[in-house]
């Protein structure tokens, strides 16, 4: 079985590189078999520029011409690793140091054949944040309350984006009809293997606070959470077969 990484970057020079280097003491000490890609939406730092300069012949760089939202990101991402039948399994990971490599051996070991999602997840018994300010937890644990409720999904970290999704469950989604761009993307994802009834397992992780660069999180960001969450929760309740025909193939 391989892997593909995915890790989007937009000024994430120092950050990303950190992270390279982590990953690249995992692949020399475990028999973990995975490559990266970093996904880069024209960053000014350079980032695009520094990650190519590191040589590792394992990471693959896609650029983007410009800022254009996380959840294209990801897309162009999955449109690309798919296209590329040697990889079994997709890796979604920030590049600031909040998702930890020490975790994906476990998640890793975690994934199901078929058609499956397993979730990096914060909120359940063995998962925890480090030196994340008290608001932001409380954001992200009403987010995932709200979108469960609103969804029907009973998960405990839908907003989180450390996962991995079967090729099978990539492949039997319509990704090109999504249109979150935000945070958000990562609930509809959810929602999505969901409807497609892919098996999910939750596996507990510890979530960093970011030491370089600054958050993307917004205010525009979390309203269009909301407004989503909110749009895609009627759906289900009014059209209960409308989603399901949107999202799988």
């Amino acid at each position: 079985m391989k892997a593909m990484i995915l890790i989007p970057t937009y000024n994430e020079a120092t950050s990303v590189v950190e992270l390279l280097h982590s990953l690249e003491r995992l692949r020399s000490s475990s028999s973990l078999n995975f490559d990266v890609t970093v996904i880069d939406d024209n960053s000014p730092d350079g980032t695009a520029e520094i990650v190519r300069n590191l040589g590792y012949t394992w990471v693959d760089l896609l650029q983007r011409p410009n800022k254009d939202g996380l959840g294209n990101a990801y897309r162009a991402g999955f449109a690309r690793v798919l296209k590329d039948s040697s990889y079994d399994q997709i890796v979604t990971m920030d590049a600031d140091g909040s998702h930890r490599v020490e975790d994906l051996p476990t998640m890793f070991a975690a994934i199901s054949p078929g058609k499956s999602i397993v979730l990096g997840t914060r909120w359940i018994t063995g998962g925890s944040v480090v030196n994340w300010p008290k608001s932001r937890q409380l954001l992200s644990r009403s987010g995932t309350r709200y979108a469960s409720f609103a969804l029907g999904i009973k998960l405990a970290d839908l907003t989180g984006g450390f996962r991995i999704y079967s090729r099978q469950l990539l492949e039997s989604l319509n990704l090109s009809q999504m249109d979150a761009t935000g945070y958000c993307f990562q609930i509809e994802m959810a929602l999505a293997s969901h409807l497609a009834g892919a098996r999910a397992v939750q596996v507990p992780i510890t979530f960093v606070e970011r030491i370089n660069g600054v958050s993307k999180m917004s205010r525009a960001i979390v309203i269009e959470a909301l407004i989503q969450t909110t749009r895609w929760g009627l759906t289900r309740r009014l059209r209960p077969n409308a989603d399901k025909l949107h999202y799988v193939k």
